[in-house]
């Protein structure tokens, strides 16, 4: 009933060793006091008889020394926990018994002192320790008026008083030592608790900071009293701990107001001036004290540029089905009508079977457009020196669409260089340069092609423009949709093709503010090709 494990050397111990420096505090005090008592013998202070006052003192003075040394033993040396307490509580039953025989026996009061240590050795003891302690103090009050008695001092009264202290002795351990066995449970149950708590907030702060989503925590006035590291990335905040929120987004501020007014219009979209982002904003009521109220901030473009993203893999999965599928009968149709406009039946006959092969070598540039897309992934990234690469892109551009050598003006230093795939770089200049071409004057110069150092360290820039109407403000947006073209004969593919071939090869393809000519920047890395 009363077994318990021994403290260990580890963190559950110490409050054991923590109980037992505060019972031996308790041992010093009571030395302390026992020792100033007998020393002021025989004045009116003292609580000891008058006969046997040395006595007094030398007990005393000895017990103040032991606890003295215990104190000091048990600050330096923590090991033999069980060893370190049954010395004290024998020191304390010697003392206190010595006391008890030259103070009158049983009746001094010594024995109720007794009962004080037991029980606070019991509280800091464990298991069956605490009836041996109950069981040597019960044989040294036995044995003390056992001695007495054949001194011809014998009183029956003060055995039965004896034995009403020795049961006490029983009764205050065993109770004691309960106590002590729920209070180390529920010691135990709740550094286990808090253990979990903490390891549970440290992984609701991780959560909270490595989240997508902005998070804020606001009071009843709108000061923001806590925020995670992606809501100051969307607000554009400073850093501080605490700020009002109307210093950041007064959108915000009215959705918040709102919400108070009617708890229905929990969600809003504010536009952050600093960031100028679009978020979605989500208002909680928190059930604390403080009535907090916790916010959800969504960034806009993200999930849209996700659902974009999602539609675009799809859309890129069954076109790359349909084209394979396409093809085989492309072809087929296509080298029939060659061979039947080799037997020259008549000029009706003749322009009916150019319509048809005119459209399906429409067809088949569509097709390998939606192939292309499909292999994208297949970068196999080297270091381009641009001043050779170019001049003999440029060249073989112009032979191919027969247009003049003044039409493209290029511009490249000597020194840079370009990682990216070349069969890539050369469909995505194809694109852009195709593009530039059917929007422009073809003049001299109408077409530029310049390469520059980027404006990112370890960047280079390839900046592709036209002498065209540029591109008109409500198309921007969709301009490197897939199938979006403003061409008859265009395929919508090939703005899309070049991004997609730019990503590939960890480039970025973004289409600049008129010059007043359409002008496209493509930014890829200088080095570090694998």
């Amino acid at each position: 009933m009363l077994s318990d494990s021994a403290p260990g050397a580890g963190e559950s111990s110490e409050a054991y060793w923590k109980s037992l420096r505060y019972f031996n505090l308790y041992r010093f005090v009571l030395a302390a006091l026992l020792f100033v008592s007998s020393a002021l013998h025989p004045s009116p202070l003292s609580i000891f008889s008058p006969a046997h006052g040395d006595w007094h003192l030398a007990v005393t003075s000895f017990y103040l020394l032991l606890t003295t040394l215990s104190v000091m033993l048990l600050h330096r040396y923590r090991r033999n926990f069980n060893l370190q307490l049954s010395a004290h509580v024998v020191v304390d039953v010697a003392a206190m018994t010595a006391l008890m025989h030259v103070s009158g026996g049983v009746t001094s009061g010594f024995g109720v002192m007794l009962l004080v240590s037991l029980a606070g050795a019991s509280l800091v003891g464990q298991g069956r320790m605490v009836l041996f302690y109950a069981a040597l103090a019960t044989l040294a009050v036995l044995f003390e008026l056992t001695f007495r008695a054949l001194g011809s001092d014998f009183d029956a009264a003060a055995f039965f008083q004896a034995g009403l202290f020795c049961v006490g002795f029983f009764a205050v351990a065993i109770s004691a030592r309960l106590l002590a066995r729920r209070v180390i449970a529920n010691e135990e149950l709740a550094r286990r608790r808090g253990a979990d708590l903490q390891n549970q907030m440290l992984i609701s702060q991780r959560v909270i900071e490595e989240m997508q989503d902005g998070v804020l925590v606001l009071n009843q006035s709108g000061w923001v009293r806590q925020h995670n590291p992606r809501a100051e990335k969307l607000l554009g905040l400073s850093g501080a701990p605490e700020f009002l929120l109307d210093q950041y987004s007064p959108e915000l501020v009215q959705g918040f107001a709102d919400w108070q007014a009617n708890p229905a219009l929990a969600t809003r979209l504010v536009r952050v001036p600093a960031s100028g982002l679009q978020l979605r904003a989500t208002f909680i009521a928190i059930e604390s004290v403080e009535r907090d109220v916790l916010v959800f901030l969504e960034d806009m473009g993200r999930l849209q540029a996700q659902a974009q993203q999602l539609k675009l893999a799809a859309l890129g999965r069954l076109t790359a089905n349909i084209a394979h599928e396409i093809r085989n009968p492309l072809s087929a149709i296509s080298h029939a009508g060659e061979l039947m406009l080799e037997e020259r039946r008549g000029e009706i006959h003749e322009r009916l079977l150019r319509i048809v092969l005119d459209n399906t070598q429409r067809l088949d540039r569509i097709v390998r457009d939606v192939l292309e897309v499909g292999r994208r992934d297949r970068a196999h990234r080297e270091p381009l020196l641009l001043s050779q690469f170019l001049p003999a892109f440029v060249e073989e551009f112009s032979v191919k669409e027969k247009i003049a050598g003044d039409v493209i003006e290029l511009t490249c230093p000597e020194v840079l260089a370009l990682c990216f795939d070349r069969s890539h770089l050369h469909r995505v200049l194809w694109n852009l340069l195709g593009n530039a071409l059917r929007h422009s004057q073809q003049a001299t110069g109408s077409i530029r092609l310049i390469a520059r150092t980027g404006r990112q360290p370890g960047r280079v820039e390839l900046l592709v423009s036209d002498d065209g109407a540029g591109v008109p403000e409500a198309m921007r947006e969709q301009i490197f949709e897939p199938f979006f073209t403003t061409h008859h004969r265009g395929t919508g593919l090939g703005l899309y093709i070049a991004r997609e071939l730019c990503e590939a090869n960890e480039a970025q393809l973004e289409l600049l503010d008129n010059l007043p000519g359409a002008q496209f920047c493509m930014a890829g890395r200088s080095e570090g090709c694998l």
